[in-house]
């Protein structure tokens, strides 16, 4: 009976709005009792919360008159129709491949309603909400409250200030879920600047292993060994005279140093053709130390991706109610022209966030696809992961590594660790099935034969066999030399670094298209696996880590022929995967 009188009311008001009739003050009059009324009501993010993440401390309640900044995530319409579209523009054998949408048409399509836009503009503007900002495709509304507002706003919600991580970041967030009036359920997807707290990088800085001798070694992973292991001439570089471009992105008071990627490049950069510079920040870059995470990321990006136009997207999350992976993603839809490559070393535990969040995150992900972007996220370093489920173990998917649109990168490692020899599983590349995304149609056939042929698979009862199944590819992970506030650092690893070299070899692909009159790659993994790993060198050796009980850590999947959970379909061959993927 509550919830028929308040769509009632809601539309009553909306066609009244519409018309001129009805005057601010009554009109704020009925939202307020509209809303506030607390018999119906929903969570959007219903995941019971869990315990605060390892390494936070609660600071204490927030003062009630100090100021937040939080997102609402609006309903969009026709995501069927755009799922489809993704695939037409991104399957080589569609008519469509390779015709993308602009901006503009994404928009046209996933915009809102007007019911809902009116419908959320109304119960912000109820609420004392101000300083409110929208993006293109207009389902991202961004507004400033006090926390006095926000908790009025959000039933539930009680914000605390916490600090932690790495660098001693401050944040604000809710202990508590909060819940939103039953009128809004149909409106919004979720509140961001609420519950995730930041994921701490995962790079690993490894002792350096003991050899005798040094005749005809490498002393760690440079772009010159990059270069010649992936079979990359010094011709192999950007032409600096296409609008191409590429893009990798910070968090968490992850920055990177000009001076860091000028003293790299003078060490490592010598014998390739390469840009000095950062060509655009987009966003805050610090002026503090900068973190490893940011200075790898920058340095063979630009490094494997040599000579190409680079940008950086710079989220610190400085207001501590911003969650900065949330901010990258309002960025992508507000911008008409954007690198055409975007790599990124971020991630959480599929199971940490709510169904909510991570469905309308892909959303975002599939917007990127259908406009001709090629995402590229780290798989982790943990390898398949564990958690206990109701007393069980299961391996512990992660995610946006386990989104069906985005092309996912393992890690490996040399066979011997100082020579450029054949490649082995980085016993930290995580891979693994999604738990909450289904198997995509293009991976089906490759994973069928991966669980009907691999000797060595875990327990059915430890993964989801029928979901996305992660990574596609993989590059080496181990053992790179990093410099850092003006120190090189060496031997430091992870699927961070593995990440922006594949990026950066994609890069020099689309520069290859582009010259040709072809389209950029654009979402890479139906061509990737219809062409079943062609210009890939097939990684068949190793498996990572995992836990398969409390008192012993083992294996998790491992690598063989073809595609595998650890490596996908291998490290990049350039002059053979330019081949395959140069065609239109």
């Amino acid at each position: 009976m509550v919830l028929e009188c308040r769509a009632h009311v809601i539309r009553h008001m909306t066609a009244d709005l519409q018309k001129g009739g009805m005057g601010l003050r009554a009109c704020l009059l009925g939202l307020l009792a509209l809303f506030v009324t607390g018999k119906c009501s929903y969570s959007p993010e219903p995941d019971q919360l869990r315990t605060l993440p390892p390494g936070w401390v609660s600071l204490g309640r927030v003062d009630p008159e100090e100021e937040l900044s939080l997102t609402f995530a609006l309903r969009q319409q026709n995501l069927e129709r755009l799922s489809k579209l993704v695939q037409a523009v991104s399957d080589p054998s569609s008519p469509r491949y390779g015709k993308y949408l602009t901006l503009e048409d994404v928009a046209e399509l996933v915009r809102p309603s007007p019911l809902t836009l009116s419908t959320v503009q109304k119960w912000l503007l109820a609420a004392g909400a101000r300083n409110c900002h929208s993006v293109t495709t207009q389902d991202f509304l961004t507004c400033w409250l006090s926390v006095r507002q926000a908790e009025l706003l959000l039933s539930g919600a009680e914000f605390h200030r916490y600090v932690g991580g790495p660098t001693e970041t401050h944040v604000v967030r809710s202990p508590r879920p909060y819940q939103l009036p039953k009128a809004l359920a149909s409106h919004v997807d979720f509140v961001g600047g609420l519950h995730r707290f930041p994921p701490t990088s995962s790079l690993r800085q490894r002792p350096e292993p003991q050899v005798a001798g040094t005749v005809g070694l490498h002393l760690g992973v440079t772009p010159s060994v990059i270069r010649e292991r992936y079979n990359l001439t010094a011709q192999d570089v950007g032409s600096g005279t296409t609008n191409n471009s590429q893009a990798c992105a910070q968090f968490l008071e992850q920055y990177f140093r000009d001076s860091d990627l000028a003293e790299f490049m003078r060490l490592f950069g010598g014998n390739f053709a390469h840009q000095a510079s950062v060509a655009r920040v987009v966003g805050q870059q610090g002026r503090g130390l900068a973190g490893i995470e940011a200075s790898l990321d920058v340095q063979y990006l630009m490094s494997a991706g040599a000579n190409i136009s680079t940008w950086v997207y710079s989220n610190p999350g400085r207001h501590e109610s911003q969650e900065p992976f949330l901010q990258w993603l309002l960025l992508l839809s507000n911008e008409s022209a954007l690198p055409h490559v975007h790599t990124v070393s971020y991630g959480d535990d599929e199971d940490s966030l709510s169904s909510a969040y991570i469905q309308r995150v892909n959303t975002e992900f599939m917007k990127a696809a259908a406009r001709g972007l090629t995402l590229l996220f780290a798989s982790g370093d943990s390898g398949a992961g564990c958690w206990s489920v109701s007393g069980r173990h299961q391996f512990r998917p992660s995610f946006p590594a386990s989104s069906p649109y985005v092309t996912t990168v393992g890690g490996t490692s040399f066979q011997n660790p100082f020579r450029v020899t054949n490649e082995v599983v980085d016993y930290i590349s995580g891979g693994g099935f999604s738990n909450v995304f289904p198997q995509p149609s293009y991976q089906e056939d490759a994973v069928a034969h991966f669980l009907s042929s691999s000797p060595n698979l875990p327990p059915s009862s430890y993964f989801n066999a029928s979901g996305r199944a992660y990574p596609d590819v993989a590059a080496l992970s181990d053992g790179y030399w990093v410099v850092s506030n003006n120190v090189p650092i060496p031997w430091v690893s992870g699927t961070s670094a593995s990440t922006p070299v594949f990026g950066g070899l994609l890069s020099l692909i689309n520069e290859h298209r582009i010259l040709s009159g072809h389209p950029p790659l654009g979402f890479l993994n139906p061509r990737l696996y219809q062409q079943r790993g062609a210009g890939l060198f097939d990684v068949t050796r190793g498996c990572h880590e995992s836990c398969l009980n409390e008192e012993v850590q083992g294996q998790g999947f491992c690598s063989g022929p073809g595609w595998d959970p650890v490596t996908g379909w291998g490290t990049p061959n350039f002059p053979a995967l330019l081949k395959t993927l140069i065609n239109p």
